[in-house]
């Protein structure tokens, strides 16, 4: 009986391993259930895990706000952020940040010693074209000296020497680029450079623009380092920083905000004539090259006196009356009304309607007589001659404008015009997309914008262009000569 039934209970046995054992889901199982219950409710834990659901839940209350607000806005990205308050840790910590980083850029650029060593490994390196004496080297050259540089310099200079640099230079048949423009282009990157890193440091709000004290402290800054400006006196420093920062803001803020962006000043004509002042001697530049550069010394007293000597009333403003003396009274009266009207703003302490130009509207009103050429000029002048606000001139505007012009051309003795001929002649120079309205973009398309606008403003300007032929016979004879 024993025997039997245990053979029994052994050939059961070997069918029971043999089938396969089926496991419970974990999800049946209470214990799981439980476990899973204990640990989403946090009892238990410590703080540090605690700390962590808790922020989870927390940014995942915020996300989840987010997507709601983006769903009703419509997906509008933001464009706005708050700047951190003064003294904040955010702001301390934002100021560190740009001042190593800025610290760290300027450790990188080439100093004096550097660009002069490099001068002598590209002149010791180069090959003399036998056709024009110039100093070339090739492709081969140009890495041979950068090895030499780099041992010499140190890494530093190693980004000037790259293939691409080299392909932006004009080769001759040989393949050679002259060593010249390329030390030239190298000096430029340096100061240019270099201008940014301390544009960025007076950049107090870090957004990559100057206001214009801040553009004031930077200029003020260079005079010591201007060879034409070192001379000069202590007390016309600040009247200097006043016009030279009013050419950058007039050029690189077209739109008036009150700060010019920093790139598009380093790419300006402004910076270029500014550092043209570098030059040791002022025996190398003429006369005329001095009243022509705004920045020069020559130039500032001349605005600064030429101000003061309009300002009969001497209460540091000009009225119409003594703005109409400007350039000798040869501007027209209209001319002078539209602009008070369009960029003198209403003084706060001043009786009824007058207006006086302070000495900023004088110095945008100079630079825009002086660069009529240029976009920003002709734009300062064409809201003078829009008579109606329309943004283009009609037969009739210029009818209106050429008017006084022609009353101060007959007062001078010339002899007698037509304004139809005039209004006609001037259809034929802009060539507009409307032949019945002439807009700014016309203006500036036909290259000849400056001159219609000093033909419509001043007896002066439309007696040079009357006369352009005989000046430029006056002007070739000595040259031929």
């Amino acid at each position: 009986m024993y025997s039997g039934s245990s053979d029994g209970e052994g050939s059961g046995g070997h069918e029971a391993a043999a089938a396969p054992k089926k496991i419970p889901s974990a999800s049946s199982m209470p214990w799981v259930r439980n476990l899973r219950r204990y640990v989403g409710s946090g009892a238990g834990l410590g703080s540090e895990a605690l700390m962590e659901l808790e922020t989870k839940r927390i940014l995942l209350e915020i996300f989840k706000e987010r997507q709601q607000k983006n769903a009703q806005a419509g997906l509008i990205p933001s464009f706005y952020k708050k700047k951190p308050e003064e003294g904040s840790i955010s702001h301390r910590v934002q100021r560190l940040a740009k001042y190593r980083f800025l610290k760290k850029q300027s450790e990188l650029l080439l100093n004096a010693d550097d660009l002069d060593a490099m001068w002598v490994c590209l002149r010791e390196n180069c090959v003399i074209d036998d056709a024009t004496g110039a100093e070339k080297m090739n492709y081969e050259d140009f890495c041979h000296i950068a090895s030499l540089c780099t041992e010499q310099i140190g890494p530093k200079c190693r980004r000037f020497f790259s293939p691409s640099n080299f392909m932006k230079f004009e080769k001759d048949e040989s393949g050679r680029i002259a060593i010249l423009p390329f030390y030239l282009y190298v000096m430029r990157t340096v100061s240019l450079t270099q201008a940014r890193i301390d544009m960025s440091e007076l950049d107090e709000d870090s957004d990559g623009f100057l206001q214009p004290h801040e553009m004031e402290a930077y200029i003020r800054g260079l005079i010591p380092n201007l060879a034409q400006l070192r001379d000069m006196p202590a007390g016309f420093v600040q009247m200097y920083c006043r016009i030279a920062v009013r050419k950058f803001f007039f050029f690189c803020d077209p739109h008036r905000r009150g700060k010019a962006d920093i790139k598009k000043v380093l790419l300006s004509n402004c910076l270029q004539e500014l550092m043209e002042l570098h030059q040791e001697s002022e025996e190398e530049v003429t006369d005329t090259e001095q009243a022509e550069n705004w920045f020069s010394l020559t130039s500032a007293q001349r605005i600064c006196d030429m101000f003061l000597a309009l300002d009969k009333d001497k209460n540091g403003t000009l009225s119409k009356q003594e703005l109409k003396e400007y350039a000798d009274g040869t501007l027209t009266e209209i001319f002078i009304e539209r602009v008070f009207d369009e960029h003198v703003r209403r003084s706060k302490t001043g009786a009824g309607n007058a207006r006086e130009m302070d000495f900023e509207s004088f110095l945008d009103f100079v630079l825009a007589l002086e660069n009529k050429d240029t976009p920003e000029g002709l734009t300062y002048l064409f809201r003078c001659l829009d008579l109606q606000g329309r943004g283009y001139l009609t037969t009739a505007d210029v009818h209106t404008l050429f008017r006084d012009v022609h009353q101060k051309w007959i007062e001078g003795g010339n002899y007698e015009l037509c304004i139809e001929d005039v209004r006609d002649e001037i259809w034929d120079m802009v060539k507009p997309v409307d032949p019945l309205r002439v807009t700014l973009a016309d203006l500036l398309a036909c290259k000849q914008g400056g001159t219609v606008a000093s033909m419509l403003i001043d007896v002066r300007g439309f007696w040079a262009h009357d006369n352009r032929e005989n000046l430029l016979q006056e002007e070739e004879e000595p040259e031929e000569e």
